[in-house]
């Protein structure tokens, strides 16, 4: 199926995906942690979640859009066939609206108190199996791939709680 596309091609919709995921669950994870730590109820924090999102997912798939249009014009010094860009922005939503379901899930069936935590553990693992499958599709070591994913995107994860705890204790 991938034959006719370039490598460059691949590569694009790769890092569009790997993008729209670990962004998606960084930031609601941060994000949905955050308000939940700082004692906001369970509607307020599914609102919240479900609005970020959709929002995100949308805006991101916009950006990519956009930036991959502008990067493929400024190589070519023309206009250029919008297909590819368009491609990329569909794979960069749908990852980003299917991986912010990951976080947000737990404030469905539990209590946020007991949500956060399930939220968090789910994400880190989703970002840590997104490093092997990265890294199984590139060839490169898994294991270390995983980590990395897992570390960089965690330290985004704790950024939220960090400011929850912060301002909850206020």
């Amino acid at each position: 199926m991938f034959e006719r596309y370039s490598k460059n091609v691949l590569a694009e919709y790769l890092r569009s995906f790997v993008f729209g995921v670990e962004d998606s669950l960084a930031s609601t994870v941060g994000l949905l942690s955050g308000i939940a730590i700082a004692g906001v109820a369970r509607e307020t924090i599914l609102l919240t979640g479900v609005i970020l999102i959709l929002v995100e997912a949308f805006s991101m798939a916009m950006g990519d859009f956009l930036s991959e249009y502008s990067s493929e014009s400024y190589i070519r010094q023309a206009e250029v066939p919008s297909r590819r860009s368009f491609i990329a922005a569909l794979i960069m939503f749908f990852s980003y609206l299917l991986a912010g379901l990951i976080p947000l899930f737990p404030y469905f069936i539990l209590t946020p108190e007991f949500a956060v935590w399930l939220s968090i553990g789910l994400s880190l693992l989703a970002l840590f199996s997104l490093g092997i499958v990265g890294a199984k599709i590139s060839n490169i070591n898994a294991l270390r791939s995983g980590f990395r994913m897992f570390l960089v995107g965690g330290a985004a994860i704790f950024v939220g709680i960090f400011v929850g705890i912060f301002f909850s204790n206020r």
